[in-house]
């Protein structure tokens, strides 16, 4: 309610009820309710700080470990090892490692005798050419592990089955068997590579072999494995039985070895002479 006072003829108002003292706002309550004292922040930086130590300590202890076992089997990150040579090396030359001695030094081979003659500049030798029925080889063959490269020469169809044309043949390729660029091979050993890829590659299996021939000479002058042999074999609708095989790898002084193939299936057994005029005719180019 209002009144008024008079004090020395002034009059003073005033007015009287209940008078509310103003305080600042409370500040707003907090998003997230944290239990507990506050935390201290250099604790909080001293934990992180050992946290990101004791990660860093495990994974460099991790690394050492890693690195020792890399070291101890040889594939340690901070060594260089050089390729060594076997991990090119044709598969001839991984199986049959290369003699110590020199094929080079030898005489000059004899001249080639008369007549025709089939020239094989790949594979570096040549050799008497037969006439008829014998045809120029058209094809390449180059099946088996070691894919020799059969691609001159000559040959007749002896006869068709219903598993395609058989083959009398005389047929040259090359064969990586030396390494890198070394020249010189062993003969034997892998001569007997090569003839076992024919037998498994070119024959209906299984097969049986009666060795007639298996040395190491000379043909035309150079360094040379031979091996003669009848092989058995067994195919439904084919005539042919076994085949008359003469097979010879000469060293011709380069990293590949020339490979002769000459094959006279039993039913055209006329030719089998074939086999031993073609190789004693080997010359190399």
């Amino acid at each position: 309610m209002a009144g008024h006072h008079e004090r020395g003829g002034k009059t003073e108002w005033s007015r009287s009820g209940t008078v509310t003292q103003l305080h600042n706002a409370p500040p707003p309550e907090p998003d997230v309710i944290q239990f507990g004292k506050p935390r201290d922040p250099a604790a909080r930086q001293r934990r992180t700080l050992l946290w990101f130590g004791g990660a860093a300590g495990v994974i460099v202890a991790v690394g050492l470990v890693l690195l020792v076992a890399l070291t101890m089997t040889g594939n340690s990150p901070i060594q260089h090892r050089a390729s060594g040579p076997s991990d090119y090396l044709p598969p001839l030359a991984k199986a049959c490692p290369p003699p110590s001695g020199d094929a080079q030094n030898l005489p000059p081979a004899p001249p080639p005798p008369p007549g025709p003659r089939t020239v094989d500049t790949q594979s570096g030798i040549s050799y008497a050419a037969q006439g008829s029925p014998w045809q120029p080889w058209t094809e390449v063959w180059t099946a088996g592990d070691l894919h020799v490269k059969y691609g001159v020469g000559q040959h007749f169809i002896t006869e068709t089955y219903p598993g395609g044309s058989y083959h009398a043949s005389i047929l040259s390729g090359s064969v990586p068997a030396t390494e890198n660029d070394a020249l010189t091979l062993d003969l034997k050993c892998t001569g007997h590579q090569v003839l076992a890829d024919v037998r498994s590659s070119y024959y209906p299996q299984p097969t049986t072999m009666d060795t007639t021939r298996d040395e190491v000479t000379t043909l035309g002058g150079r360094p040379a494995w031979v091996s003669e042999f009848r092989l058995h074999f067994h195919a439904d609708g084919l005539k042919a039985s076994s085949e008359l095989v003469g097979l010879a790898l000469i060293d011709v002084g380069r990293p590949n070895a020339a490979v002769l193939y000459i094959s006279i299936p039993n039913t055209v057994s006329q030719f089998d002479p074939v086999v031993d005029q073609i190789l004693e005719s080997v010359r190399p180019t």
